[in-house]
């Protein structure tokens, strides 16, 4: 199967999902990501052009991704964006692809950008429906991510509720870890979120509500079924 993971941010798709893209490629499927703001420029302590674009390709090798989409829209900006230029470039991402299952950020994430690009993948999956050439995705999945997806503190909002659990073992685990510190400056002490210790806590307690030693969960927001 064809996985596609759309993320705001070059670090993102592992916080939510490195662990399962391991599993998925190690499994013999194609995983590829869609990351609309690359450049991350207002992101603390980021490092130079290169060095970042060479952390991302580190990062997704360690997990396995075949293939990366990277934009240049502006960081935790994204509202300032036309609707449609995101649209149309996680669009791009999709055709491209042919994803059977989509990967995207919760939309109560309180990062702002993290919202932005939810809503533009909600839209940009149903290109199906407005072409007849193009596959339709079977599945779509929100993922968590540390420090934005826990801190869904907006009670308008329906918090990240999730129903799917991939069970990623120890190896798994540590593939993510290996993969996020690739990135220089993303990673922090304990006790923030995004800490190891966290991380490790985290997989070990969606793990336990799976009856599983780790796991990385997900809320499956939408599900075809073609016989």
């Amino acid at each position: 199967m064809n996985y596609l993971v759309v993320a705001a941010h070059p670090d993102d798709e592992v916080l939510g999902a490195g662990a399962s893209i391991y599993q998925l490629t190690q499994a013999g499927h194609t995983v590829s990501v869609c990351i609309l703001s690359g450049k991350a420029e207002a992101r603390a302590n980021r490092p130079s052009d290169e060095e970042l674009s060479s952390d991302i390709s580190q990062s997704l090798g360690v997990i396995g991704v075949s293939r990366a989409f990277i934009g240049e829209f502006p960081n935790i900006k994204l509202n300032t964006v036309d609707h449609l230029l995101l649209v149309q470039f996680i669009e791009k991402a999709i055709l491209e692809v042919l994803p059977d299952v989509v990967i995207t950020h919760h939309p109560s994430d309180s990062n702002n950008d993290h919202l932005h690009t939810s809503l533009s993948c909600q839209e940009a999956i149903r290109i199906f429906q407005r072409r007849d050439d193009v596959h339709p995705i079977s599945e779509l999945w929100y993922m968590e991510v540390p420090s934005a997806t826990d801190w869904s503190v907006n009670p308008a909002m329906q918090k990240f509720d999730p129903n799917l659990f991939v069970e990623v073992g120890r190896e798994g685990l540590q593939k993510k870890l290996d993969a996020l510190s690739a990135y220089i400056g993303v990673q922090r002490p304990y006790p923030h979120p995004r800490s190891t210790e966290s991380i490790e806590a985290l997989a070990l307690y969606r793990g336990s509500q799976a009856g599983c030693r780790c796991a990385e969960s997900f809320q499956v927001a939408f599900r075809r079924i073609t016989f």
